[in-house]
């Protein structure tokens, strides 16, 4: 699966420009990603030095992604400017702004890896059986 991973408040706490502290185990959680196969793609606002920053804060911890704001390594960009698409093609996207915030990284591994909802999740904690074992509703005319 190819991942993007928006990285001020994501990876790290916003403190842009500056590169905040780790949110806790982000990095752990994408090296477990890369060892399974994933495809990871950086995506972010920062761009030159900004961004150069970013993704070798990202390397000294281990992680390198597949790819930088853009769909895959050798991408090029247009001709007159050497900008790419910012609209990447991802399979899923690890965003802060997604609606309801941020998962905490456990729960972001276990929804790829077990390929579950954050609802299945959250229903498991408060010890409900996940949506795809529940019994199925019989119609009115089944007794």
């Amino acid at each position: 699966m190819t991942i993007a991973v928006d990285f001020d408040g994501t990876i790290v706490e916003h403190r842009y420009p500056e590169i905040g502290q780790e949110i806790p185990f982000a990095t752990d959680t994408l090296k477990m990603l890369i060892a399974d196969h994933h495809k990871l793609i950086l995506w972010s606002v920062r761009e030159g030095e900004l961004l150069d920053e970013a993704v070798q804060w990202c390397k000294d911890r281990g992680v390198e992604f597949y790819a930088v704001n853009k769909d895959y390594p050798e991408e090029q960009g247009t001709s007159n400017n050497n900008h790419y698409s910012r609209k990447l093609k991802a399979d899923m996207f690890i965003d802060d702004r997604n609606i309801g915030g941020l998962p905490d990284w456990g729960t972001i591994y276990r929804m790829i890896k077990e390929n579950k909802t954050y609802k299945d999740i959250m229903m498991e904690r408060q010890g409900h059986v996940s949506y795809d074992e529940r019994p199925k509703k019989k119609h009115w005319w089944q007794f």
